[in-house]
């Protein structure tokens, strides 16, 4: 094993591969969790899939408002995909493993996704501050162009913010390569690292503030206008319409920021190390599957766009 998992380099081991700890001593709770995970990942990709079919096919869903929701949609798709099927397969063996390169093209995807959905959700935000406060300048201020370069930009951003600790501060393991999570976890992975990690924490850190709480400040300042704005509106069925269309996003900012800082910004203990792992499988798989059962419980268009859909089929 060790020569698999090893390559001797001078007087230290480079480590190959990983060797992932999950479930591997509760085989019970392994097939529970497989199977738990495929109705959710099934969930999803259907949810997912619908939603942004909806917002392609039906000229009703060609605002901003759903344009975003059809990104929001794609993102979680993705992210869910980049996770969920590897900690299915691994779920069903004793001590997975997976090999380094594999292990960091994991780690990147999902910390890209992740933060793209963070500047996504905060774009949302000024969306639905912009409908709300400024009504009759909406098309004008929300374009087409507008929304496609502000999606990009969040798209970029992320990828810039994954792609620059890489870049600047090449990383090493020696020794240890036993992950204690079910899949390549950033907390878990930092664990094992040999190299000197201080330059790699600085910048680590300026990205998460710049990918976490700069997108939800944003949010949480865009919301106080839109209540301002929401309680300048006389009557009252109009308030309660206008601040509406607001609640599922909200609703999914609550689930996904809070998500987040409970892996991330909590502090780590011995002791919290399994429930991380709890958590994480609700991030990974959980709420990717509950943003579009949000979005379509709680949004007349989307439910309009779904029934039109659906006889168009059976007639």
């Amino acid at each position: 094993t060790e020569n698999m998992n090893y390559q001797e380099i001078g007087n230290h081991s480079k480590v190959t591969e990983f060797i992932l700890v999950g479930l591997s001593s509760h085989p019970t709770p392994q097939s529970i969790l497989f199977w738990a995970l495929m109705f959710l990942y099934t969930v999803t990709l259907v949810g997912n899939g619908v939603i942004i079919f909806l917002v392609a096919a039906s000229s009703q869903l060609h605002t901003p408002m759903y344009f975003f929701l059809g990104n929001l949609s794609f993102l979680d798709l993705l992210f869910s995909t980049s996770a969920v099927p590897l900690i299915m397969v691994n779920s069903l063996k004793n001590f997975p493993t997976i090999s380094y390169s594999s292990c960091f093209a994991q780690l990147a995807i999902r910390a890209f996704l992740a933060l793209a959905e963070c500047f996504l959700l905060a774009i949302m935000a000024y969306d639905r501050f912009v409908a709300i406060s400024d009504p009759l300048r909406y098309n004008l201020v929300m374009s087409s162009q507008v929304c496609l370069l502000m999606a990009l930009t969040a798209w970029m951003t992320a990828f810039t913010l994954t792609i620059t600790p890489i870049l600047l501060f090449p990383i090493s393991f020696c020794g240890h390569n036993t992950v204690n999570h079910f899949s390549c976890e950033v907390q878990a992975i930092f664990k094992l690292l040999c190299s000197n990690t201080f330059s790699l924490e600085i910048m680590m850190m300026a990205c998460a503030v710049i990918s976490m709480p700069l997108p939800l400040i944003f949010i949480l300042i865009s919301y106080l206008f839109i209540l301002r704005a929401v309680l300048r509106i006389r009557p009252t069925e109009a308030r309660f319409k206008a601040f509406s269309t607001c609640g599922s996003h909200l609703t999914v900012v609550t689930i996904y920021f809070g998500t987040l800082i409970y892996i991330y910004v909590r502090p780590q203990t011995k002791k919290s190390q399994d429930g991380d792992k709890i958590v994480s499988i609700f991030y990974a798989a959980v709420t990717p599957m509950l943003n579009p059962l949000i979005y379509t419980l709680r949004n007349k268009d989307v439910k309009d766009a779904l029934g039109r859909v659906t006889c168009g089929a059976k007639s």
